[in-house]
């Protein structure tokens, strides 16, 4: 095997894996608003999270893209950990439609012979002027070039059957019984590590079975050490993710290894049930039988072994899940045992929960995820008006400074988390997006700046009650009741403002009339308050340096309502439901 065999091989294995991405990034911008609102449908029970699994993969064809993307909203009001075991399960399944799509269109169909033709309507696609046609062409071009490279592969790959001693020698590997199948496993988990992408480690099996290189057992086997492989991204995903994230990646890797380990001690037993199914479904010779043995590329072994494969592939995942949905809830109770949740857990909230959770993958999804953290972000802002409220009305010197730092505190964790978001959403945007994302997320832009500008407002508070203490001003009764009136009507808006957001990220945001009656009766508050104070400071019955700090809270707690209102009105530009 020559070195420009060895790089034409590499290089169609990267056309494959390129292929693969492009047509999973076409599909999910196809989908759009439609995968959207399939993800809101994910907050049932395990068996929708299963079908809405199976689902999504078969879209997007990336089992990878899938399971990253449920690390990512594990946390989130969609899902909850019991339902992202569920969709993980689904997303096996899913998966499996890849391997079938190869072994028949890869191998039998050779669809390669109209792919460079698809590739000339996915060109004329790419330059149309609408989106969904751009999409469309993107996928086309994507599905061609996985295509091509398998083609490619295929024929780079060279025939062991005339060098019979390197074929003996592969062979050799395959004879020593149960730890030949050890070894496989081990190899088929290695080469979708390396790869990341069972995908293209399934596309590299079916080549080597259909070649005759390894026997349909061993081929089997490195089936099974790929869906533990396959676990791997889900876990480096998480690696820098939150408690929750860990614990979703690592049911994935609980639920594929108890898999593998019932398949490997009824492997035997397994295989004969595949090869009769494989042999009544499709009249082809039985792949597990005793003797059988692929001897032409394209013969009717071939087929067989082909789709054996594939059948295995589908009938494990199947099977599997079948088993395991049942114990979706023990699973979450064992991940939440092996990773534990950390002592100072207050500390581990003002962690970004969602976009932290992994490397970029899909840009479509990704949207979800800074969403996710927007709404996220919304919550730890309303904690800090809590604490404002709190401080307004503390008299205890120590317990006042311990609120005052946390309010500085909350606003270091805004301005942070205000970057971070705005950082990732820059990311996301030098991708390739629809046009609706585009709008969202200029949208999402804005939203971000009005909830950092809410975390200035309660540091602001904090200074205004310093300079009052110093100068040992206190507010009377009355004073305080209605700061405590407009703080209950700020934490009102507040809640009006992330039940829009809320509304807003599953689709459902019909109307923001409810954050206009929160901002009316804001401004109607601060307007009475302050009529009032001004008739007490002209009568000589308020300090006037006291009035001036209360008036500046009142302001202050007038001008959060301004931030919410200005939040709902870019979600009523670029997330009302028409």
């Amino acid at each position: 095997m020559g070195i420009l065999q060895v790089f034409t091989l590499l290089g169609a294995l990267g056309m494959f894996l390129y292929g693969m991405n492009l047509m999973s990034s076409g599909l999910q911008k196809a989908a759009g608003d439609k995968l959207r609102g399939f993800l809101s449908a994910m907050t049932s029970n395990p068996f929708k999270g299963v079908m809405t699994g199976l689902g999504i993969t078969t879209v997007i064809q990336s089992s990878s893209a899938t399971t990253v993307m449920v690390v990512s909203f594990v946390n989130a009001g969609l899902l909850t950990l019991t339902q992202a075991i569920g969709v993980i399960m689904g997303a096996n399944i899913g998966t499996t439609v890849t391997a079938w799509m190869v072994a028949w269109l890869g191998f039998k169909a050779d669809i390669s012979l109209l792919a460079v033709p698809m590739m000339l309507f996915g060109f004329l696609c790419s330059n149309s002027k609408k989106n969904q046609r751009k999409n469309i062409g993107e996928l086309i071009v994507g599905f061609s070039l996985l295509f091509l490279g398998l083609s490619f592969m295929k024929d780079s790959v060279p025939d062991l059957r005339q060098t019979p001693e390197v074929l003996a020698f592969v062979s050799s590997w395959a004879s020593h019984g149960f730890g030949s199948v050890l070894l496989f496993l081990g190899f088929g988990t290695v080469l979708t590590l390396i790869l990341q992408s069972s995908s293209a480690t399934m596309a590299i099996t079916l080549i080597m079975l259909s070649m005759g290189w390894i026997p349909f057992d061993m081929a089997c086997a490195m089936v099974l050490g790929e869906n533990i492989g396959t676990t791997i991204t889900a876990n480096i995903a998480a690696s820098v993710g939150n408690t929750q994230a860990k614990r979703a990646a690592m049911s994935h890797t609980i639920f594929n290894v108890f898999g593998v380990m019932w398949a490997l001690i009824l492997y035997r037993p397994f295989l004969r049930l595949v090869g009769v199914i494989t042999e009544n479904l499709f009249g082809l010779p039985n792949p597990a039988a005793e003797g059988f043995a692929v001897v032409t590329e394209g013969s009717a072994e071939s087929t067989a072994a082909l789709y054996g494969l594939s059948m295995l592939h589908t009938l494990f995942n199947t099977i599997n899940t079948l088993i395991m949905v049942w114990f979706t809830g023990w699973i979450s109770k064992a991940v939440s045992w092996i990773i534990r949740t950390p002592e100072n857990q207050e500390k581990e909230v003002f962690r970004l929960k969602y976009i932290s959770a992994g490397p970029l993958a899909t840009p479509e999804l990704s949207v979800e995820q800074a969403f996710d953290e927007i709404i996220h972000f919304a919550q730890i802002s309303k904690n800090g008006a809590l604490y404002a409220q709190s401080a307004v009305g503390e008299n205890d010197a120590d317990r006042f400074e311990t609120l005052c730092e946390k309010l500085v505190k909350y606003e270091e964790i805004s301005d942070r988390i205000e970057y971070e978001i705005a950082t990732f959403l820059n990311a996301v945007s030098a991708e390739e997006i629809s046009e609706s994302t585009s709008v969202r997320i200029k949208a999402m832009y804005k939203i971000v700046g009005e909830l950092e500008s809410l975390g200035d407002s309660g540091a602001a508070i904090s200074r205004i009650l310093s300079r009052k203490n110093i100068h040992k001003k206190e507010f009377d009764a009355a004073a305080l009741k209605n700061l405590n009136t407009m703080a209950d009507a700020v934490l009102e808006a507040y809640d009006v403002m992330i039940a829009n957001l809320t509304a807003a990220h599953k689709g459902e945001l019909a109307t923001i009339a409810n954050a206009y009656n929160a901002e009316d009766r804001l401004n109607s508050l601060r307007n009475n308050f302050r009529d009032a104070m001004i008739e007490e400071i002209e009568s000589g019955s308020s300090s006037y340096q006291t009035s001036v700090y209360y008036m500046d809270i009142i302001n202050q707690y007038e001008r959060m309502g301004d931030f919410m209102i200005n939040v709902s009105q870019d979600l009523e530009q670029s997330f009302l439901r028409k």
